[in-house]
């Protein structure tokens, strides 16, 4: 079942990445929901996801990834 969280999120991720509002937003819920392993592989996904996508960068602090 937390697998299908996973999945959903990264999916939710991908379409609001236009807006880096929205994308904080939803990185801020998955970190709420999702269990430590998964924002392990999720922090492992979003530094592959935004190589594609330098403007979302800065908004990896909510993970933990960047300084605020």
């Amino acid at each position: 079942m937390s697998r299908m969280i996973y999945d959903y999120t990264k999916s939710v991720l991908e379409r609001v990445s236009f807006d880096q509002v929205l994308f904080i937003k939803e990185l801020k819920k998955a970190v709420k929901v999702l269990l430590p392993y998964e924002l392990e592989q999720l922090r492992n996904w979003l530094l592959f996801f935004t190589d594609q996508k330098p403007e979302l960068r800065p908004c990896l602090y909510v993970v933990g990834l960047v300084a605020a």
